[in-house]
């Protein structure tokens, strides 16, 4: 990568980012939030939610996340806010599947469902 720094401000050149391993995407995430001094009560699952979002944003038009991710900055959130809002459609997700095993079938098209049901004014609705 040109950097060996994550800024989730800025999208990380989509072919670098894949060619890094697994655990050198989730250290490049987990230092960005560290070295900004953004308090999370679990910096390691903040981690992991963010990579697989930039993951999945990655791979371009193999999933909808990166046009959803353009979608929610259009609608005024920053690039981070709309991991941030995917993150939080995903982590729904699997908890759903782990707390109910038959909502595995067709677990990515009922994942790209929800995220289709997800804009900028939901995201930022209080509660």
């Amino acid at each position: 990568m040109t950097s060996n720094r994550h800024d989730p401000a800025h999208a990380p050149d989509p072919e670098e980012w894949l060619a890094l391993d697994k655990q050198e995407r989730l250290d490049r995430v987990r230092a960005y939030h560290i070295r900004t001094g953004i308090n999370l009560p679990n910096v390691q699952v903040h981690a992991t939610l963010h990579a697989i979002v930039e993951n999945q944003i990655a791979l371009g038009d193999e999933t909808p996340v990166r046009n959803k991710a353009r979608q929610l900055m259009a609608q005024g959130l920053d690039r981070h806010e709309a991991i941030h809002a995917i993150a939080s459609v995903l982590v729904k997700h699997i908890s759903t599947v782990v707390h109910d095993p038959s909502a595995a079938d067709d677990v990515n098209q009922r994942y790209y469902a929800a995220l289709s049901r997800l804009n900028a004014r939901k995201w930022l609705r209080p509660g």
